[in-house]
């Protein structure tokens, strides 16, 4: 028997199979080695992944603009549809050093913007962690988690847009900056541009501007006051919401005691901010819609620097017809104002009085009046939602009983009539008996649901009108039932993107299909065949009027074609308009003229609105032209002739061969020209 074969020793490799191959060449790699290869391959692909971010940002956003100063900010709108509207600069100064400035006024802005500023590389998730965390157990207040470096990147290169291809980049040029640039160069440059409102951008500029004085002397609550306004300059600039900017100076002084700036007893002692506004040149934009939507443009904007084009909702062709319709009105020294919206609030058109040259004050958003019988919208939806309908019957005669018995216009009364009649004819004593029935408290309950923020009068009397109210919230207030849904917001920007909580929480509700079919039932009763006839085209018209007290107030609210529009005709000094104006005459004419040309339905006037139409509008111009020793005077009440020390009077409506001159009459046989007045138009039941 042979001896077996030999085992192989321990540490030997094993014989291989039959059908394996030759044994490798290469020892297999170890742990350590297979993980440091994975490692390279990955780092490879990062440096890679950055190099294509570099060049995409060298196109994008070239970076060497972070090393040079920054270009003062300026701001173009346009029109939706492309045209210039206004063009405007900035109040800027020099840039501040951080080594003149009190040590508590960069740690006004560290506490309430990035407490730590000097230890982030330019992110910080902390920061981002925290914000995320509070908004979403808040209960609508929002914060940011963007570094002072993140907004600094935001100002020089990018637009104010939330997409996240610009947050990314945001992200990458704020590493950047801090790579080129020290924290206090970075911070040089972020409160040397910042925006804090009134058109002021920059520290040096807004401690001038707010507190005439260099930021070099700025106390404690001078500083939390402008660091308290970089969350929104324009809604917390201090020359118009002074207590909102205060409010907001406290939230940062406690930012400063909990970042440790401060102690709780240093707080304790601080006493407001007192502002000493320095007074600074303001050139006018040239137009009330302008003027209107600038702010929100600049807060829009923030702090994005060198030329930007905001685009608008303003409808040019719309304006300009709007402004036509003004202008051929028969308003004498009384001013006007119109307000055009979509249903969706998106303002195409607005007119703030009849010469901008000669006033700039916006009686379309700035001016409150009162609304007249145009606030009997939200009676009658009280009613509604109490469950009455248009068919009930409600008492249309003199109220005897209770310490406020208000009249109907002209004394007229019905008797038992239904609501849409009420309505209709705009019955004052019947709006009453509504509120009455329903309470004071539900009509205003409906106001505010429809938008108006306004304070009310907490009695009857509210329910004809007596609460001063902003035109544009009026217009507002129509456009909810024109949409079917409220509240309706007035806007004059494209609304931005936004994400799914604040969509949530900005929702809008609905009418019920049964109550917005009575309330348009009524509107169209009284656009149609009421007070407000004089409105009506051909398309489906809906529209209430509003008559103050003393006539002093007259408008007509209303909508058409997709297209809600509000006007008011008035004096400045609330003295009564003349020959008793109503908002059924004046007012719902320039709604008609203006808005058959808007919505493509051309208007023809009758051959008596033509004729007093032509003599208004001249009246309305009071022209004054000098020929030699000749001057020609043209008011509402007729035409003077003034030949040297003789004049020659033409009234509007003088008879033929009545006299008409002063110190000499005409040739005798040559009756003076006879220039017919329009008849008195009467709205009745208007308050």
């Amino acid at each position: 028997m042979k001896n077996p074969l030999p085992a192989p020793p321990p540490d030997s490799d094993p014989a291989p199979e039959f059908g394996a191959g030759p044994p490798s060449a290469f020892a297999p790699a170890t742990p350590w080695r297979r993980r440091l290869h994975i490692a390279g391959w990955i780092v490879a692909g990062l440096l890679a992944l950055l190099m294509i971010m570099m060049a995409w940002l060298a196109v994008t956003a070239p970076l060497s603009r972070s090393l040079k100063p920054i270009a003062p900010p300026s701001i173009s709108l346009m029109s939706a549809d492309g045209h210039l509207i206004a063009r405007r600069g900035a109040v800027i100064d020099r840039p501040v050093a951080m080594a003149d400035l009190p040590k508590h006024v960069p740690q006004a802005f560290m506490a309430i913007e990035d407490r730590r500023f000097y230890s982030h590389w330019g992110i910080d998730p902390r920061g981002i962690a925290r914000a995320a965390w509070h908004n979403l157990w808040s209960d609508g207040s929002s914060q940011g988690g963007s570094t002072i470096t993140q907004q600094l990147a935001k100002g020089v290169f990018l637009s104010s847009d939330r997409t996240f291809g610009r947050k990314a980049r945001e992200a990458l040029i704020a590493f950047w900056l801090e790579a080129w640039l020290t924290k206090d160069q970075i911070f040089e440059r972020y409160l040397s541009n910042v925006y804090f409102g009134d058109n002021v951008y920059g520290l040096r500029a807004a401690s001038l501007h707010y507190f005439s004085r260099q930021p070099e002397r700025l106390t404690i609550p001078q500083a939390a006051m402008l660091a308290g306004l970089l969350k929104a300059p324009s809604r917390l600039a201090p020359t118009s919401n002074l207590a909102g900017a205060r409010a907001r100076a406290a939230l940062v002084t406690q930012a400063m005691v909990e970042a440790g700036y401060i102690t709780r007893a240093q707080r304790n002692g601080l006493r407001p901010a007192r502002l000493d506004v320095r007074e600074t040149a303001d050139p006018t934009t040239g137009t009330y819609f302008a003027d209107w939507v600038l702010p929100d443009a600049r807060d829009r904007a923030g702090a994005v620097y060198g030329a930007q084009t905001i685009r608008t909702t303003l409808d040019w062709r719309i304006q300009r017809l709007a402004e036509a319709a003004i202008r051929r009105a028969p308003l004498g020294k009384a001013e006007a104002a119109l307000v055009a919206m979509k249903p969706d609030g998106s303002v195409v058109a607005m007119v703030g009085g009849k010469n901008y040259g000669k006033s700039s004050f916006n009686r379309a958003v700035q001016a409150k009046r009162q609304p007249g019988s145009t606030f009997k919208l939200f009676v009658y939806l009280a009613a509604f939602r109490a469950g009455m309908t248009p068919e009930d019957m409600i008492d249309d005669t003199p109220i005897t009983t209770g310490s406020y018995r208000p009249a109907n216009h002209g004394g007229k009364y019905r008797g038992k009539i239904t609501l849409r009649q009420a309505f209709a004819a705009s019955s004052n004593v019947a709006a009453v008996r509504l509120t009455q029935k329903v309470g004071v408290d539900n009509v205003i309950q409906v106001a505010r649901d429809l938008g108006i923020t306004a304070p009310l009068t907490e009695d009857l009397s509210l329910a004809l009108g007596t609460s001063e109210i902003p035109l544009v919230e009026l217009a507002e207030a129509y456009a909810a039932v024109a949409a079917g849904a409220y509240p309706v917001l007035a806007h004059g920007l494209p609304p931005e993107e936004r994400g799914w909580f604040d969509r949530l929480m900005a929702r809008q509700r609905h009418f019920s299909d049964d109550h917005l079919e009575m309330i348009r039932d009524l509107l169209s009763s009284a656009a149609n065949r009421g007070t407000g006839s004089a409105a009506a085209l051909r398309t489906s018209t809906f529209g209430k009027t509003g008559t103050t007290q003393d006539s002093r107030d007259a408008i007509f609210v209303g909508y058409a074609g997709g297209l809600v529009t509000a006007v008011w005709i008035g004096n400045d000094d609330n003295s009564p308009l003349p020959g008793g104006a109503a908002g059924g005459g004046i007012p719902a004419r320039i709604w008609r003229d203006f808005m058959g040309r808007a919505i493509n339905e051309p208007v023809e006037a009758t051959e008596e609105e033509q004729d007093s139409d032509l003599v208004n509008a001249i009246a309305n111009v009071t022209v004054e032209a000098g020929l030699g020793n000749m001057t020609l005077d043209i008011d509402p009440d007729g035409v003077s002739v003034n030949l040297g020390p003789n004049q020659l009077r033409l009234p509007i409506g003088s008879p033929p061969g009545a006299p008409v001159a002063s110190g000499q009459a005409p040739a005798q046989g040559t009756p003076p020209p006879r220039i017919m007045a329009p008849p008195p138009i009467e709205e009745n039941g208007t308050p």
